[in-house]
């Protein structure tokens, strides 16, 4: 099965140095899936950012958990590539997800910063029959998240 992309882009009203130091801790993360859903780091990786994980191995599972409560999946996460202040490419798998992939750039503008967010997933076998449904809540869903960068950035 060929992975399903979703791509998405915001303007912030935020130089790309606050967005960044945002975007690459777990309360940066969580601020922005809020209220819907929490990423909650596994013990050994608290407190490491996007940043200080080390590249190309497994932070391990990463739960998340459905209004900030109840566990329904988990990430096992893994930054491959790293641009600090502008880029990074998590490749990962999930309990519901045989790959994803969720790159996100930062773009300085006129403005404030360009986020893009670029999600390829392919779900696991079960899953596949609804990946078109799973699109539109990806979709759905990073539309929601960088709503959350909109509002937060520019209160």
């Amino acid at each position: 099965m060929t992975p399903r992309t979703v791509e998405k882009r915001v303007l912030v009203q935020a130089h790309v140095e606050h967005v960044w130091a945002q975007v690459v801790t777990q309360a940066g993360f969580n601020h922005e899936m809020r209220p819907w859903v929490t990423m909650r780091m596994p013990r050994a990786a608290r407190g490491l950012t996007v940043e200080t994980v080390p590249l190309g191995r497994p932070v391990g599972r990463a739960w998340l958990r459905l209004l900030g409560v109840i566990p329904f999946d988990y990430d096992r996460l893994v930054i491959v590539e790293l641009e600090p202040g502008r880029r990074f490419l998590e490749r990962s798998t999930m309990l519901s997800m045989r790959q994803w992939e969720h790159e996100r750039i930062l773009t300085p503008t006129a403005g404030g910063t360009e986020v893009h967010d670029r999600i390829a997933f392919e779900p696991r076998l079960a899953l596949r029959p609804l990946s078109r449904l799973l699109a539109r809540g990806v979709d759905t869903f990073f539309q929601h998240r960088q709503r959350r960068h909109r509002q937060h950035f520019s209160s």
